[in-house]
């Protein structure tokens, strides 16, 4: 359980999903996933302006193999199968900044949120769940003491 409260479950895989959390609890939460035992990879969306963007930040943070292409298929693709990453209990991808690829380009925040939502439906009831959490700003996450944080990103 983070300080906060968020108590992250990631130890249960019927919590699986695309989760907003606050910015600075990824920090905890990047802890929790591999004392849970999950890869994880943290994918920096500070300054995304968009797709483009938004893709190669993903190339890189996850290692790509060689000739994936740059369009949402090919993300989507690739998110099925992950097979390059040592991962046997799981994969939790964190997205840093979120707000800044939200606030730029809304529509392909909207498009990542729908290809992770996939994603982590294609990996349900796998030994190998995928989880993934937005940071975005603290402040959208004011709410009151008896409610807990892990809303869908949207």
């Amino acid at each position: 359980m983070t300080e906060s409260g968020f108590d992250p479950g990631l130890f249960d895989p019927s919590l699986v999903g695309v989760h907003a959390v606050p910015a600075s609890e990824l920090a905890l939460l990047d802890i929790a996933a591999r004392d849970a035992g999950l890869h994880t990879t943290e994918i920096d969306l500070h300054h995304c302006l968009g797709k483009p963007m938004l893709l190669l930040r993903m190339q890189m943070a996850l290692e790509f193999p060689v000739g994936m292409g740059r369009n949402w298929d090919a993300l989507s693709d690739v998110l099925r199968d992950l097979g390059w990453i040592e991962a046997p209990n799981g994969h939790a991808l964190l997205f840093a900044d979120a707000a800044d690829l939200r606030e730029a380009s809304p529509g392909d925040y909207d498009t990542l949120l729908s290809i992770l939502q996939e994603a982590v439906e294609f990996w349900t009831g796998s030994d190998t769940p995928l989880w993934a959490f937005i940071a975005l700003p603290d402040d959208e996450f004011d709410l009151p003491e008896d409610e807990d944080h892990g809303h869908p990103a949207k």
